[in-house]
């Protein structure tokens, strides 16, 4: 089997040898701007790395499909910058702010069309089941992602209706890729399903770092501006666990807050990060992630799985949960 670092080579040199078209310019060049500007590679990383514990015949045929989730992925970014105001993605200026919004919706159009005319690349006999696993996976995402902005407007959400949002915001295209591999390798039903359990675990546990680092992370690494949840109201994961532990006293004064449009953006963050430590929060999303982590590792814990693939599964795993960024 390749080593995730070999992985990880193969999947940088095959996003930098992407074709994209040449014109009109203004349409391709922030695509490219977008995929040369990193990022975690997490999803086509993650096919690849299925597909290499069943095979280790890596081509065009598991390559070109991993591509299209990353490229997949850069589009809903692109737009979900867009849905933000964002100003940073990746430490380097959004698309939206760096052209406009009209050119970053229909740049991140193209990506969306560009990712099935990769994925259609699968060898012919899978093609069927992939494309069905995609597209319901696309929708799922973009269906997420409205979840989140409708969140924004509610005062507060559950646990159970947090965990259901990310589901499909980010754990269903993780599992996506994770089954995708699997499935291109030729692997049994019960693996690829195993797979998807794993990824889709994974992808919780993921999304919860995510919003732990936003608010807890060093900016300069992160590739954000710390906080930036916090002034979009966003229904993190860490917020959702803090409104549970608040009083009605604390609520109103964190509600009345919100509506002050004399606090400033600096101010918020700063409030409700002494509110964060003052709850527990650090710690209760430090232990929820490495819930998640455990539940990942339990969906492969049988034997169809050998010791070697477990062992990659897990490490590969753990680079998500551990990172800094």
């Amino acid at each position: 089997m390749y080593t995730l670092e070999e992985i990880c080579q193969i999947v940088d040199k095959a996003i930098i040898s992407l074709e994209f078209g040449k014109e009109p310019v203004r349409l391709y060049e922030p695509i490219r701007y977008l995929m040369s500007i990193g990022g975690k590679r997490i999803r086509p990383r993650m096919a690849l790395m299925t597909y290499n514990l069943f095979s280790d015949k890596i081509d065009n045929s598991i390559i070109a499909p991993a591509m299209a989730l990353e490229i997949f992925h850069g589009f809903t970014l692109i737009h979900d910058d867009i849905m933000d105001g964002a100003g940073l993605r990746r430490n380097q200026v959004t698309v939206h702010k760096k052209w406009n919004e009209n050119t970053a919706i229909l740049s991140g159009d193209v990506m969306c069309i560009k990712s099935y005319q990769y994925l259609a690349q699968c060898p012919p006999e899978k093609l069927q089941e992939l494309l069905s696993l995609f597209t319901l996976t696309a929708a799922q995402v973009c269906e997420g992602q409205q979840i989140d902005m409708d969140y924004e407007q509610e005062p507060y959400i559950t646990m159970e209706d947090y965990i259901g949002m990310i589901a499909l915001k980010t754990a269903v295209l993780i599992a996506c890729a994770a089954r995708s591999g699997a499935l291109i390798a030729d692997a049994s039903q019960k693996r690829c399903e195993s797979l998807y359990d794993y990824g889709y675990q994974l992808g919780l546990a993921f999304q919860i770092k995510d919003d732990y680092l936003d608010s807890f992370g060093d900016s300069a690494i992160f590739g954000k501006n710390i906080g930036g949840d916090i002034v979009s109201n966003k229904k993190t994961w860490l917020m959702v666990y803090a409104l549970k532990q608040m009083d009605a006293t604390r609520k109103r004064e964190l509600f009345a807050m919100y509506d002050n449009p004399d606090v400033t953006p600096r101010e918020k963050i700063s409030r409700v990060l002494a509110l964060y430590e003052l709850l527990g929060v650090k710690s209760a999303a430090e232990k929820a992630i490495e819930e998640y982590f455990s539940n990942a590792v339990s969906c492969i814990d049988n034997p169809g799985f050998t010791s070697d693939q477990k062992e990659r599964l897990i490490r590969f795993g753990e680079t998500l949960i551990r990172r800094e960024r």
